[in-house]
C-alpha cells in the first residue's frame, strides 16, 4: 500500500508542477521518478514511465488536453478529470483528491 502512496504523491507532485508549467529534460524526469521509488512499481521501469510521459505530453507539466465528453487530461502523465482530479467542469471520482489546475 506504501508503494501506491508513493505513486499518488508522485503523480500529485507532478501535476502540481504545471504551475511552473515546467517542460522535464528526459534525464531530469528519470531521476525524479527513480528518487520517488518508481523503478520497479508493479513491473514497470523508468523507461517504461518515461516513454508514457513522452508519448503522452512531451514531459510538459502544462500540458491539457481536452476530450469529446467533456473531461479534460492534465499534466505529464496526462491525468483525466473524469477519475483523478476535479476540473470544476464534469462529473468526477477525484481519486487523487486535489483540483486539476
Amino acid at each position: 500500500m506504501q508503494a501506491w502512496g508513493t505513486v499518488v504523491v508522485t503523480l500529485a507532485m507532478l501535476m502540481v508542477a504545471t504551475v511552473d508549467a515546467k517542460i522535464y529534460e528526459r534525464c531530469e524526469l528519470a531521476t525524479k521518478l527513480e528518487k520517488a521509488g518508481l523503478n520497479g512499481y508493479k513491473g514497470y521501469t523508468i523507461g517504461d514511465w518515461l516513454c508514457m510521459a513522452h508519448y503522452e505530453s512531451g514531459f510538459d507539466t502544462s500540458f491539457v488536453d481536452h476530450n469529446p465528453d467533456g473531461s479534460s487530461e492534465y499534466g505529464i502523465f496526462q491525468l483525466n478529470s473524469a477519475w483523478w482530479c476535479d476540473n470544476g467542469v464534469t462529473p468526477t471520482q477525484n481519486l487523487c483528491h486535489m483540483d486539476c489546475r
